[in-house]
């Protein structure tokens, strides 16, 4: 199903009525709300201003559609601000962070809690049983504007309580930070500072911790509002609206408290977030690279634990980015399909109308600014909505042959000491997940710990510091499991294991790593063997007694296997990643479609879904029959397929 983003408060409540038909009309089940309304639902202490969004909730309600109210927590007004200063932000350089955007609060404040559960308290009574209401989410976009993290005094006051009660004494936490080293140790946990502003790095385990702290603060109060809607509004479902290429907390855990989850798809401004270089910046610049969407929403679905919805879609362009082109023609239709493709039950367009007005102003909706006249976008929603009422319910998604563990706690260990600058966790993640799609393969991202029965295959791209629960499940996977580098090379206090890397991980691998070296740009060394190409950025020397499948230009070993683990000790290359993947496709029995750099495939149930990113024209196989789309799949088009025989 499709639905929309809607702000009956920004606009004139003459206009309610026609729009609420004309979504219908267009296909529109689901619409968003409220996110964003505070000031207008409470426009000072006390007094509350229901009226409006009571109207609103009836009109569209009576239009057929489908409710999904927001609590208003991104937003706090101006009067709360001056009332409660303490709930602000602060930056890393220790300044305010203030009033004038969004996402202005730290949820290290008592009083911002405080404030929180009320404002939602108020919101839950007032609508939880509205016959129009389906569903909730939670604030918005948690992390965005690298809000995650906060250096003020009630983050540092927060802290200090987190770090009682993770170590109960102050002997602990010295041995855990090895606080012995530069006469950092401590007598009262009041003594804690926060890890920034200091001469040179901060202790590495201390900045470590903070990052669980702000990650655990994210869960609590996401729990919070969980706890509160469910009393007075049971029967709904709740979800939380999460970002693309955002890793700041870990969104596994926000989401154990969420009946499903959804994310914001904005493709073509992600292609400016990720370190890609510029000649695929240019490449994609109009269309996305193939793999960004498809990361997420195998991420999401994930994460909501086999649900998941896209709750706000890039309709045209947008304002945020460093360069926001038009999408090409077609992206619109071509991005929904994807998303449903790989499970979303709705995918939603952000949104109805483009704001004449503040932040926002370049930002596309579905209609255009100040009129009644649907956006290119819009026309292809339109187009999308008529396609799914002639394909009916589609099959439900099955489990994929693949699995990629995307470990959170990953990304702040190698934020925190990355040891080489271009040493980025989530470019690693994507693009071994790109490298399964280069060969057809389905893809599902799960949790560390997750149970991996039934994979063919799993890849692990490096997991810093291994928990039994993650160990155990590894251990137990009856597939090929594929382990990159860096892997088990900290403790849970951020020490090297006391047996060398990959601790928790050498029974598996047979390996020990010795020493390290991040490589700077320009400078590789050679992989041959078994398998062919670079290694480049980082490399592991390690001494082994697994079988050596590949070794570097002075003999050390590159790429290993003991019983079904293969360990790959560096940062492959292009080259050398595609030869290990071809190694664990065959190793594993997988059967591989390679695929041109410009078209994708997903399978859901008997169906196949090929999307063609362009610009060149690409022809599916003879042995597929189309049932949405051609074989001759013109750029940037969708063909939704069934196949005639068990092998293509």
């Amino acid at each position: 199903m499709l639905g929309v983003c809607y702000y009956p408060e920004q606009w004139d409540e003459a206009r309610w009525t026609t729009d609420a038909r004309r979504m219908r009309e267009l296909g529109i089940s689901f619409v968003r709300i409220g996110e964003f309304a505070w000031s207008r639902i409470e426009p000072a202490r006390d007094q509350f201003n229901f009226g409006w969004l009571d109207r609103a909730m009836d009109v569209l309600h009576a239009a057929g559609l489908k409710i999904v109210l927001g609590t208003p927590t991104a937003t706090p007004p101006k009067w709360l601000v001056d009332e409660c200063p303490d709930i602000l932000p602060y930056d890393e350089q220790g300044r305010v962070r203030g009033f004038g955007s969004r996402r202005h609060y730290t949820m290290s404040s008592q009083a911002w809690w405080r404030e929180s559960a009320r404002i939602v308290t108020a919101i839950a009574q007032r609508y939880g049983d509205h016959p129009g209401l389906v569903g909730w989410q939670t604030d918005n976009e948690y992390g965005c504007h690298d809000t995650t993290l906060s250096w003020g005094p009630e983050d540092l006051r927060a802290f200090q309580d987190w770090l009682r009660r993770r170590y109960q004494s102050c002997d602990q936490l010295n041995e855990a930070w090895g606080a012995v080293f530069w006469s950092m140790e401590v007598a009262d946990f009041a003594e804690v500072t926060l890890p920034n502003l200091t001469v040179t790095e901060a202790n590495p385990a201390h900045r470590m911790d903070f990052w669980r702290f702000h990650s655990d603060q994210v869960a609590a109060y996401d729990l919070m509002q969980c706890d509160i809607i469910r009393a007075h509004s049971p029967g709904r479902w709740i979800t939380h609206n999460f970002m693309g290429f955002v890793s700041d907390f870990d969104h596994f855990a926000v989401a154990d408290h969420l009946d499903l989850a959804s994310w914001d798809s904005y493709p073509i401004g992600f292609v400016e977030k990720f370190p890609f270089s510029e000649a695929e910046r240019n490449r994609w610049a109009e269309t996305s690279h193939p793999d960004i969407a498809p990361w997420h929403h195998d991420l999401y679905r994930g994460v909501g634990r086999g649900r998941f919805w896209v709750m706000e879609q890039q309709p045209g362009p947008v304002n945020w980015a460093a360069w926001n082109p038009v999408p090409k023609p077609g992206m619109v239709r071509l991005w929904t399909w994807e998303a449903m493709a790989h499970g979303a039950e709705v995918v939603s367009y952000f949104r109805w109308r483009q704001a004449p007005f503040a932040q926002e102003q370049y930002h596309a909706g579905l209609n255009l600014p100040g009129a009644d006249a649907l956006s290119p976008g819009g026309l292809e929603a339109g187009r999308v909505a008529q396609e799914i009422a002639q394909l009916g319910q589609l099959p439900a998604v099955q489990q994929a042959p693949v699995a990629i563990v995307f470990d959170y706690a990953s990304y702040w260990a190698t934020m925190v000491q990355p040891q080489g600058c271009d040493f980025r966790y989530e470019e690693l993640a994507f693009r071994w997940y790109e490298a399964l799609r280069r060969r057809g393969l389905d893809v599902d991202v799960v949790r560390p710990g997750a149970p991996l029965g039934g994979y063919a295959a799993v890849i692990v791209p490096t997991m810093i510091h291994v928990t039994d629960a993650a160990q155990a499940a590894l251990e137990s996977a009856k597939g090929v499991v594929l382990i990159g580098p860096r892997a088990g090379s900290r403790t849970r206090s951020f020490a090297i294991p006391h047996d060398l890397p990959p601790g928790p991980l050498h029974d598996l691998t047979q390996n020990r790593v010795i020493e390290v070296a991040s490589l700077r740009p320009g400078l590789t060394q050679t992989v041959s063997g078994g398998v062919e190409g670079h290694a480049t950025r980082w490399r592991d020397h390690a001494t082994t007694t697994a079988q050596v499948l590949a070794r570097f230009e002075d003999g050390g070993p590159a790429l290993t296997q003991h019983g079904q683990a293969l360990h790959l000790l560096c940062w492959p290359d292009e080259a050398l990643l595609g030869s290990v993947m071809d190694l664990v496709c065959h190793t594993a029995g997988l059967h591989t479609m390679p695929l041109p750099e410009h078209i994708r495939l997903r399978r859901r149930g008997d169906l196949w879904f090929f999307t063609n990113y362009g610009p060149e024209a690409w022809s599916l196989p003879e042995s597929f029959e189309c049932v949405l789309g051609n074989h001759q799949m013109p750029a940037q088009s969708v063909t939704v397929a069934k196949s005639l025989s068990e092998k293509v």
